[in-house]
């Protein structure tokens, strides 16, 4: 093959590869001064009280970027670490989340940690009994992030699953392989084994952090 041969065929494949590129990125919402001021509030909190690990956060960012998620649903606020990477996510992409939580006071801090972190526009916070208020939501949504009791899991799905657009996600937290370690017994085994046998869902579990599975919705049954 001759040199202008070469050059044709690496310029067809590098516009072929351009175009197969997803272009959803390009309506994102850019302001580097507010990802910035988002990021120095993350780096500044020490995220206990059964927050999720920074990485956690950052999974659950990446997949709604990716998809560009809008209508969002987290079950547990906690002191609001993952509403924070959620709602970042969600105000780029023109979303908003509700968040619920039953403490009082884990409701309170959470609410003055998305105002510092300037995301209090994009969420909705609830203080309320998620055992009842998610049967109560209308939706339709296209990401839930469960992080509350475990035990509960399998019932929040079922309840959400109705309300859960086709192409949506549905992520929970302390997930783990059957039988392996903390997220691999009890109601996150039993939520596991269930998500994973509807021929409408395709789930996968990531382990880098806590444990998250991620479930993606592919037909209404």
């Amino acid at each position: 093959m001759n040199l202008r041969n070469m050059i044709q065929k690496f310029l067809f494949i590098t516009i072929l590869l351009a175009c197969l590129m997803p272009v959803k990125s390009q309506n994102l919402k850019e302001n580097p001064e507010f990802d910035e001021k988002i990021r120095k509030f993350l780096n500044s909190r020490r995220w206990y009280d059964m927050n999720v690990p920074s990485v956690d956060g950052q999974l659950l960012y990446n997949i709604i970027i990716k998809n560009n998620y809008r209508s969002a649903l987290e079950i547990g606020t906690s002191t609001g670490h993952s509403g924070i990477w959620i709602a970042w996510a969600l105000s780029k992409t023109g979303g908003k989340l509700i968040t619920i939580d039953i403490d009082e006071g884990r409701h309170r801090e959470a609410v003055q940690n998305f105002k510092e972190a300037g995301l209090s526009q994009y969420i909705d916070a609830r203080l309320a009994d998620a055992h009842e208020l998610v049967k109560e939501l209308k939706g339709p949504f296209d990401f839930v992030f469960s992080d509350a009791d475990k035990e509960w899991y399998k019932n929040y799905f079922i309840d959400i699953d109705p309300k859960l657009k086709v192409g949506g996600c549905f992520t929970a937290h302390n997930i783990s392989e059957r039988g392996r370690g903390y997220g691999g017994y009890g109601g996150q085994a039993q939520f596991l084994t269930y998500v994973r046998s509807l021929p409408n869902y395709e789930t996968t579990v990531n382990s880098a952090g806590g444990g998250v599975s991620i479930s993606y919705k592919k037909a209404d049954k």
